[in-house]
């Protein structure tokens, strides 16, 4: 989250009298995230959410937003997107398409032990089921295809040794993903950036899954596969935790069994969920928008994970 738009009480107010949310009290902007602008909103009425959406289109805006409704009215603990008069939930703020979400409770576990990862690994997995019923389609817009597209553009930023481990688990990527085994990987709408800081727990419960603005269809391994990147790692060093990704996969198995085809493809979704992440690094880091509260992330983090699980792969 971060803030590139400004926003003005003014504004904010008049989007509240639209949805009938009472009169504002408090606007301010969050830091942190790199992709859209977010601000935290308070209400006579409650504490909301309010996104400005800064690449994704008012086209593409709904699969996110009705997902969201979708996986909430089904009991998932996600943010609600709050609709006016008419039930629509996207508007127009600042010249730029928004929405506001009711604001979930508790804080981010970034320590997080294996208690957190199981409550993570069982609630995956009941996302993974609820989307079952959504029928918007739309592709992980961050995707192999967007992977092939911007790695072009950051290669000029990274030595010789770099370059050629991006270039060679791309190759390696695009070799699986025309496999009969991936093609038969089940699918259905994913998180697809479910870090700890997209998290909220209270004590060991966990309250709330937020920001699903990278969500699209894709296959669920992959989407675990992110999870265990960022959950079960030494973040210091990139390296396996075995003690908390076994029991994160064991609560989401516990829900959702692996089908016999999907074990052998994890160490390659894991490989591909770091090569997706080092690359998006990459390129945010060397080709930054301007926002007035912006911190992009170390690419270096992704590059070491990838190179931990392509040394170390994981067998299941």
């Amino acid at each position: 989250m971060a803030v590139f738009t400004p926003v003005s009480e003014a504004e904010a107010s008049r989007l509240l009298g639209e949805l009938r949310l009472g009169s504002l009290v408090e606007l301010r902007g969050i830091q942190g995230g790199i992709e859209n602008t977010n601000y935290f909103l308070t209400s006579t009425k409650g504490q909301y959410v309010l996104t400005l959406f800064e690449r994704l289109t008012a086209a593409q805006l709904p699969f996110y937003l009705h997902l969201m409704k979708h996986l909430a009215h089904a009991g998932i603990p996600v943010p609600d997107p709050q609709s006016d008069a008419q039930g629509d939930i996207l508007f127009t703020l600042a010249g730029k398409p928004a929405a506001l979400a009711t604001r979930l409770a508790g804080s981010s576990q970034l320590a997080p032990t294996e208690r957190h990862c199981a409550a993570l690994g069982g609630m995956l997995a009941r996302m993974h089921l609820a989307g079952l019923g959504y029928e918007r389609e739309q592709p992980n817009l961050r995707g192999l295809a967007w992977w092939n597209d911007t790695a072009p553009l950051v290669l000029p930023h990274l030595n010789a040794t770099q370059a050629q481990l991006l270039q060679a688990e791309l190759a390696y990527q695009n070799h699986v993903a025309q496999s009969s085994g991936y093609a038969a990987l089940p699918r259905g709408p994913v998180h697809a950036d479910l870090f700890r800081d997209n998290v909220l727990f209270d004590g060991e419960v966990l309250t709330g899954i937020f920001d699903f603005y990278f969500a699209g269809v894709d296959t669920w391994l992959f989407d675990l596969a992110v999870a265990l990147n960022d959950w079960c790692i030494d973040l210091g060093t990139g390296r396996h935790d075995a003690a908390r990704f076994d029991a994160l996969l064991a609560a989401y198995q516990g829900v959702r069994p692996l089908q016999a085809h999907e074990r052998p493809l994890l160490a390659a979704m894991l490989r591909a969920g770091a090569l997706r992440f080092w690359i998006s690094r990459l390129w945010d880091f060397y080709l930054p928008r301007d926002a007035q509260m912006l911190q992009p992330h170390d690419p270096t983090h992704f590059e070491r994970v990838l190179r931990e699980r392509v040394m170390h792969p994981i067998r299941l």
